[in-house]
């Protein structure tokens, strides 16, 4: 089944793509069928209820080089799950945001769609790190074709940005692979890349820190964090809609994960003391961000930056390392890419009947376009974390558990939850309302954006106002984490609790 969830991206991709020469809306309705299908596998799982005893839900292992001991391993836990829901979830609203916006090569649109989704289903699935690190190259590729070929004006110059700066990060994260693997071998005398085999790995602290910051620089890359950001903004600004809501929607969400799923579990003693480095640098991003998205007046850049400011709540979150914490960060990593997504849908759709992202030429299209402006203000609303809907149950969730372990820091993260309500309601003003800089005779929201968009904010609402499920589905593998991240610290580091993380976190 698990490999199934890849599997069929792949094919239908291909299919797509050779679907083009026989109808020009066969490749739209094959991505559709083939998301759909993907989301039928996922059912299941949620239907079956969670383990009774361990944390994962399906494991699938096969031989694939046993003599550099690389496998065929996936496994699929309470968070990947959910991801993996939210990937499927999210690349059916990019096909339909897609499916007037896209009119030329239209088959190999959607094969790089799906490839893409298909890459960054791997990534969470995936319990070989060679196999991960497969996954992370194969999701590259396709999406900086769909920058490249169906981008807008500078689309040249965003793709290549994209391509070097995950690329170049990828390749540090190979390195610390390698050696990791190298020192595995040395201590044991068997050459492996499996998830649970290297967990075991005992490391000198000076090692563990080198391969650990060479897995975080990649995933920050990715997240993105502050230093590390600048490629996101004219990725996102130059991508089509469909590449802006996976980019936003999920590709992001594979740094969180990596950071959640190897940065912390392998160098638990290193992290300790690094974490407050790494809070501040999201505290950074979370300030930083929501400042440069006020200033900005291209709408997608703005909406860009405003990811910047939410990515950095993740970063706060993950390594403050405690369950409520992460929790947060799940629910956050969930309702951020559904936002998002949204935005980006709104800021395609004002882009394709105007052909401008220049808010400075909007203003007055509430009375053009009231449906349109109408889920616009509630998008902006949730990003900046309304209570009832599912950003401000996350972002308030790492706040209360970041201040468990350093009050000051959190204060400074509470400031984004000021700024956020600035950049987030200028986008309103300045394209909605005031008066009309230039006559625009504009179309509002059809059925099938309508529908689109329906989906997203009664996904946005359910988050607010009931999201124990989404909690409940996270819970074991984090409490699970938390014990084995505890233990193994207990174990290294007896004489002292980490600076950064303390060893007694309280009640989950």
């Amino acid at each position: 089944m698990l490999a199934a969830l890849i599997l069929v991206l792949v094919l239908g991709g291909l299919l797509a793509w050779h679907a083009d020469r026989y109808a020009a809306n066969a490749p739209r309705w094959i991505a559709l069928v083939t998301l759909a299908l993907d989301g039928a596998l996922l059912v299941p799982y949620f239907v079956g209820g969670l383990p009774e005893a361990g944390v994962w839900l399906d494991d699938v292992r096969w031989r694939w080089i046993p003599r550099f001991g690389i496998g065929f391993h996936l496994g699929l836990d309470g968070v990947s799950l959910l991801l993996a829901a939210l990937t499927v979830f999210l690349g059916i609203m990019a096909v339909a945001a897609s499916w007037t916006e896209i009119k030329e090569r239209v088959g190999f649109f959607h094969f790089n769609l799906l490839w893409t989704l298909a890459g960054v289903m791997g990534v969470f699935l995936a319990l070989d790190l060679f196999l991960f690190f497969v996954f992370w190259e194969i999701m590259i590729v396709p999406m900086y074709f769909l920058i490249a070929l169906w981008g807008h004006e500078n689309r040249a110059y965003a793709a290549i940005k994209f391509f070097l700066f995950t690329q170049i990060s990828g390749l540090l994260m190979l390195l610390a692979m390698v050696v990791l693997v190298a020192i595995h071998q040395r201590n044991t005398g068997v050459y492996t890349f499996d998830y649970f085999d290297l967990l075991k790995t005992n490391l000198e602290v000076n090692t563990a820190l080198w391969l650990m910051l060479g897995f975080f620089i990649a995933f920050t890359v990715k997240l993105p964090g502050v230093p590390f950001h600048t490629w996101l903004p004219d990725a996102h600004t130059q991508a089509p809609t469909g590449g802006s809501v996976i980019l936003a929607g999920v590709m992001l969400k594979t740094g969180a994960y990596g950071l959640l799923r190897f940065v912390i579990p392998f160098f638990p003693e290193v992290v300790a003391d690094f974490s407050p480095v790494a809070m501040g640098l999201g505290v950074a991003g979370i300030l930083y961000g929501g400042m440069l998205a006020f200033a900005q007046s291209d709408m997608k850049r703005l909406v860009a930056y405003s990811s910047v400011s939410h990515m950095g709540f993740v970063l706060v979150g993950l390594f403050a390392w405690n369950a409520l914490a992460l929790q947060g960060v799940v629910i956050t990593l969930l309702a951020h890419g559904i936002s998002a997504a949204a935005l980006f849908v709104l800021a395609g759709a004002v882009q394709e009947r105007i052909h401008t992202r220049d808010m400075d030429r909007m203003g007055g299209l509430w009375s053009d376009v009231p449906r349109m402006a109408a889920i616009g203000l509630f998008f902006s609303v949730a990003a900046l974390g309304m209570p009832g809907l599912g950003n401000f149950i996350g972002e308030f969730l790492v706040l209360l558990g970041a201040y468990r372990v350093d009050a000051a820091m959190t204060a400074a993260a509470a400031l984004g939850l000021i700024i956020a309500p600035v950049y987030s309601l200028i986008l309103i003003q300045r394209a909605f309302h005031g008066e009309s800089r230039e006559k625009h005779r504009i179309r509002d929201f059809g059925a099938r954006e309508l529908t689109l968009m329906g989906l997203l904010i009664a996904a946005t609402v359910w988050l607010g106002l009931y999201p124990q499920p989404m909690l409940d589905v996270s819970e074991t593998w984090l409490k699970s984490s938390l014990r084995g991240w505890e233990e193994t610290v207990a174990q290294q580091v007896p004489s002292q609790a980490p600076s950064g993380i303390p060893l007694r976190r309280g009640e989950p």
